[in-house]
Order: C-alpha cells, then structure tokens, then sequence
C-alpha cells in the first residue's frame, strides 16, 4: 500500500517520491514530483496503459486531440501507444 496523501506532502527535491519496487509485476507506478513550470516531455508509452493520479498543484496535460487542465484529485487514464506531455503550472 502507499499513502499518497503523506507523499503529497513531502518537500524533498526529488523527482521520484515513490516506485512500485516488487519483482515479477505486470505493472509499473511512480509517484514523481514536476516543479513549477517544469514538465514531462512529450513520449510514448507503446505497451502499457498509464493511469495518472494528480495528487497536488495544477498542470495541463497536452495529448494529440488536444489540452487537458489538470488539478489535484483529478484521474486521466492514458491508452497505451497515445504520446502525451504534462506542463505544470507556475505554482506547482
């Protein structure tokens, strides 16, 4: 299990805040932290799904058929092979 509330919280400058780490899954998760105006390039996932979970701040979530506005509590699932990037907000 994971508390996702207390890594909201957390202040370290670390990208990554949390990794699935058990061997022999068939799925991976991260918890990653986006700085203010920074993002996450634009890539392709070609074999899994990705389901994000936006935990804190706000940020836009840029895909082929257009931008998305994100915001804590908010839910996307990403259908393998789709290319999208995340653009945070200037407060993070």
């Amino acid at each position: 299990m994971c508390d996702t509330d207390g890594l909201r919280r957390r202040t370290a400058s670390r990208r990554r805040r949390w990794r699935l780490a058990e061997p022999g899954r068939q799925l991976d998760a991260n918890v990653v932290r986006i700085p203010p105006s920074g993002r996450v390039d634009t890539h392709t996932e070609p074999d899994l799904d990705v389901l994000l979970h936006v935990l804190d701040g706000t940020a836009a979530l840029v895909c082929a058929d257009g931008e998305r506005a994100l915001r804590a509590g908010l839910l996307a699932w990403l259908p393998h092979g789709s290319a999208r990037s995340v653009v945070a907000a200037p407060t993070g």
